[in-house]
């Protein structure tokens, strides 16, 4: 996956938002205000940090040594640094963005999530 496919289909998604608060090639995408992917775009190799459900992240971050590792600055817990261009098939990086998205739409308020159709 390049950058200009993983930012069209991080903004696929309703009530999405781009946006740069930290340097012009980091991409920080946003559902309603709340951040569910943030993208260093101008490096090589691509990645992606991406909320995840603890017993996932462990999972995948076993399936999938040094492609799949714990969130770079951020809460290792929850977030998982995905190299989206190191050999992981586009099928399961697409999977792991819409997770993302899906986790943090789920703990938005019910009004907000039934406005995303996601209730």
């Amino acid at each position: 996956m390049r950058p200009e496919q993983l930012r069209a289909f991080c903004l696929s998604f309703n009530a999405v938002t781009e946006e740069f608060p930290f340097r012009p090639e980091i991409s920080v995408f946003k559902v309603l205000g709340k951040m569910f992917a943030l993208s260093w775009t101008g490096e090589r190799p691509l990645k992606v940090n991406l909320k995840c459900d603890p017993e996932d992240a462990v999972r995948l971050r076993a399936d999938h040594p040094g492609l799949i590792d714990p969130g770079y600055h951020m809460n290792k817990r929850h977030w998982n640094t995905v190299t989206v261009d190191g050999g992981l098939p586009d099928r399961l990086v697409r999977e792991l963005i819409e997770d993302s998205y899906d986790l943090v739409v789920a703990g938005l308020p019910r009004a907000e999530r039934l406005r995303l159709d996601r209730p």
